[in-house]
C-alpha cells in the first residue's frame, strides 16, 4: 500500500516538473525570439547576401524574381527567423539539457555532453559545407544545364525553400556520427555489425541523397560521400565509447 501523501508528493513533483519545463521552454522562445528582433532590421540586406550564390551563376542581367505580391516583405523575414533558430541553437539545446540533466546518471551525462556538442558542431559544419562547396556547385550546374532561349529567373520564396532544404538535409545527413555512437553505446549494434552493415549503409546513402537533393549528380554525390566519411568517422568514435564503458565497468 502507498503510504499516506505519497499520491500528493508525485502530484507535486509532477508539477514541479512542467513548472521547470516550461520556465526552459520560455528561456529557449525568448533566445530565439531576441536574435530574431536582432536580425529584422538587416533582413533584406541578409536576404540579398543570401541571393549570391544563385546570381553569381546566373547570366548578366539575371536577378530573382518575386510572384506573390508579399512575397519581398515575406521572405526575409522567414529567413531571419530561421538565421535567429540557427544562431540560438545552443542556448536551446542548453536548456533542453539542463531540463533532462537532473534524471541522468554520471555516465549518461559523460556521454551526452560530448554528443550534444558535437551534433550541434556537425550541424553548423553542414550548413557551412552546403553554403560554401555545394550550392555554388549546384545552381553553376542548373544554369549550364538551362535550355538555351530559356531565362532562368526563380521565385523569391521558391529560392529561399530550396536553399533552406539544402541546409537542413545537410545539417541533419551530417548527424549520422552522433546516430551511430548513441546505437553503439545503447547496444542497438556492435562494432562488428556496423563494420558488416557499411556497403549497404552506403547504398542507403546514395539512395537518401538522391531522394532528398535536387535531380542533379552533383548534390547528390557532394552529400553522399561526406555521409560515408561521417559514416566511417562514427565508427571509429564508436568503437571508443564502447571500449571507454567497457573499461569503466572493469
Amino acid at each position: 500500500m502507498n503510504r499516506p501523501g505519497a499520491e500528493h508528493e508525485r502530484e507535486e513533483g509532477l508539477v514541479t516538473h512542467l513548472v521547470e519545463l516550461r520556465a526552459r521552454l520560455v528561456r529557449a522562445v525568448l533566445a530565439v525570439m531576441l536574435v530574431f528582433i536582432a536580425l529584422l532590421p538587416f533582413a533584406q540586406r541578409i536576404y540579398a547576401q543570401f541571393a549570391q550564390p544563385l546570381l553569381q551563376q546566373l547570366p548578366a542581367g539575371g536577378q530573382i524574381i518575386a510572384i506573390d505580391v508579399a512575397s519581398p516583405f515575406f521572405a526575409p523575414i522567414k529567413l531571419a527567423f530561421f538565421a535567429a533558430l540557427v544562431i540560438a541553437m545552443p542556448v536551446v539545446l542548453y536548456q533542453l539539457w539542463a531540463f533532462v540533466a537532473p534524471g541522468l546518471y554520471r555516465h549518461e551525462k559523460k556521454l551526452a555532453v560530448p554528443l550534444l556538442v558535437s551534433a550541434v558542431a556537425l550541424f553548423y559544419l553542414g550548413v557551412v559545407f552546403a553554403w560554401f562547396a555545394v550550392l555554388p556547385l549546384v545552381f553553376a550546374f542548373l544554369t549550364a544545364v538551362t535550355p538555351e532561349g530559356v531565362a532562368m529567373m526563380t521565385d523569391i520564396t521558391r529560392y529561399l525553400d530550396f536553399v533552406l532544404l539544402m541546409f537542413m538535409a545537410f545539417g541533419l545527413s551530417f548527424e549520422l556520427p552522433v546516430a551511430v555512437v548513441i546505437m553503439a553505446a545503447l547496444g542497438w549494434v556492435d562494432i562488428d555489425q556496423l563494420r558488416a552493415a557499411r556497403p549497404y549503409v552506403i547504398v542507403g546513402i546514395f539512395v537518401l541523397a538522391a531522394i532528398i537533393t535536387p535531380p542533379d549528380a552533383v548534390s547528390q554525390i557532394m552529400l553522399g560521400v561526406p555521409m560515408c566519411l561521417l559514416y566511417e568517422l562514427g565508427i571509429i568514435a564508436a568503437r571508443m565509447v564502447v571500449r571507454g564503458n567497457a573499461d569503466a565497468t572493469t
